[in-house]
């Protein structure tokens, strides 16, 4: 019920159909309508529900069906509980199916699901939104008693047990879910991962390999690096139209950019280019002239611009935003520090009196804008070791990489955890040709993703309604290896 967690998902959901299952992501209508543009590229690919989304009967406005769209914070825990009302049509809706899931992917800010994949007996997977860097950072902070031991919310101490030295406080490092009253689902979402089937992260191990491996082995789970989710698909229009319909067209602004140089260190003095609302920002990573991009750290946008070979200026704001900065700036060393401290939630704490205290300031700006764009050695180690983890990205999701291989695992396991498919072999997947479970018969590979479309019966009462399904009916549905339903 983010946009930052429900883009991963989208993206998964496409990665695992284009393995030969048939998947379902079930959507609420405002983030459905979002998200227009990928589920009308899916359509011919996929299966989407949409439930109403409760909010109205918990006090929300009509249509606030995202994090983003909470701006009075005294809604912000109505709203996650209107999310945890979403199990009900959830489960309804899985039982209604005619044939039983293999298996529910869940963002692991909904560990609503854990009840609801308990009660219908199929197993979870848990798909972390956050770089495993702040995984593993804030499992070892915790289970080591740094942040009960500090004096302050701003004293600095190490993360304990860490591949790196990482120095973080309180305030910069206590992740999500810290406002007042919302402990219950804190507690909740460890405790919904602790009993997951699985855990899948949106990275790879060229570029968080050590924090991987730590936080599988810290516990004591199966984690599957399955990432960058964003090179899952990479053509113009999907990437024009990533997480909402943009503000300007995105053809306008290629155009714009391919009058500048390319590769541009200079500056561009009296003029330039503003989009007010939302920007297509694959589109723009993507272009030879952005020679670096300012970013509030969360880590889709990351991925996105380390996909793309971009420097990072980094400005980070709460959450896991600065942890993935220290990840970008002191480990990857492709970014450099803006310079904020404190987290836009601790803010008052420099000046009781006025939250709007200025922590970077316009000679700071240019300072670490001229930083980001030297071309000097700094600068330049700086891209080259940008453009070489972009190949090492794009090579992990390239057939036999190691996300590559991270997914078919995934998948392997799903087909154990599952009984009506012990018989299934895999092997033939390595080829594109996955084994059919309840026929034997193999698909002929196919440069296609092969997503299946069909439509249901309607919904028991109970259920939620569900207000559109998206995809055509085909005339012959595919068989497939597994089905899969992911929620956001």
């Amino acid at each position: 019920m983010a946009q930052g967690h429900l883009l991963p998902m989208l993206d998964l959901a496409r990665l695992i159909a284009g393995h030969g299952a048939r998947v379902t992501v079930v959507l609420t209508p405002v983030n459905a309508a979002r998200n227009r543009p990928f589920l009308e590229h899916a359509a011919r690919a996929g299966l989407a529900v949409e439930f109403a989304f409760p909010g109205p009967a918990l006090g929300l406005p009509e249509g606030c069906e995202s994090v983003d769209m909470v701006t009075d914070l005294s809604l912000i825990v109505p709203f996650y509980d209107a999310m945890w009302l979403l199990a009900a049509p959830l489960e309804a809706f899985l039982r209604s199916l005619p044939r039983r899931p293999d298996c529910l992917v869940a963002d692991s800010l909904g560990p609503w699901t854990a009840g609801v994949a308990w009660r219908v007996g199929v197993p979870r997977l848990v798909l972390h939104g956050p770089s495993a860097f702040y995984l593993l950072a804030v499992h070892n902070l915790a289970k080591h008693g740094a942040y009960d031991r500090a004096a302050g919310d701003l004293e600095p101490f190490e993360v304990p047990d860490f591949p790196v030295l990482a120095v973080v406080n309180r305030a910069t490092s206590l992740g999500f879910f810290q406002w007042p009253g919302m402990e219950r689902f804190r507690r909740e979402t460890l405790e919904a991962e602790a009993t997951a089937d699985g855990l899948l992260v949106n990275t790879c191990s060229a570029l968080e390999g050590a924090f991987v491996e730590g936080y599988a082995a810290a516990l004591g789970r199966k984690v599957w690096a399955v990432g960058p989710l964003c090179l899952t698909d990479t053509d113009a229009a999907t990437m024009a139209g990533r997480g909402n319909r943009a503000a300007m067209d995105a053809e306008h602004i290629v155009s714009w950019l391919d009058a500048r140089p390319a590769a541009v260190r200079g500056r561009f003095k009296d003029y330039g280019l503003v989009i007010r609302g939302w920007a297509p920002q694959m589109t723009i990573l993507s272009h030879p002239a952005v020679g670096g991009f300012l970013t509030h750290c969360g880590w889709n946008s990351t991925l996105e611009a380390i996909s793309d070979g971009v420097p990072l200026l980094t400005w980070p704001q709460f959450a896991d935003q600065f942890l993935n900065e220290a990840l970008v700036v002191d480990v990857l060393g492709v970014g450099v520090r803006a310079g904020v401290k404190v987290p836009a939630t601790h803010v008052m704490l420099l000046n009781p009196g006025d939250p709007l205290v200025v922590q970077v300031g316009r000679d700071d700006v240019e300072r670490v804008v001229a930083e980001l764009m030297d071309d000097g050695p700094a600068g330049a180690a700086r891209r080259a070791k940008a453009k070489e983890l972009a190949h090492s990205k794009v090579a992990a999701v390239t057939k036999g990489g190691s996300s590559d291989m991270d997914v078919k695992n995934m998948l392997r396991h799903v087909v154990e955890l599952s009984p009506k498919d012990e018989q299934l072999v895999l092997g033939a997947a390595e080829a594109g040709a996955p084994v059919l479970p309840r026929t034997g018969s193999v698909l002929s590979p196919s440069p296609r993703r092969r997503w299946s479309s069909r439509r249901l019966d309607a919904l028991p009462a109970d259920a939620g309604r569900v207000v559109k399904i998206f995809g055509k009916e085909k005339k012959k549905e595919l068989d497939t290896i597994d089905s899969f339903a992911c929620e956001n």
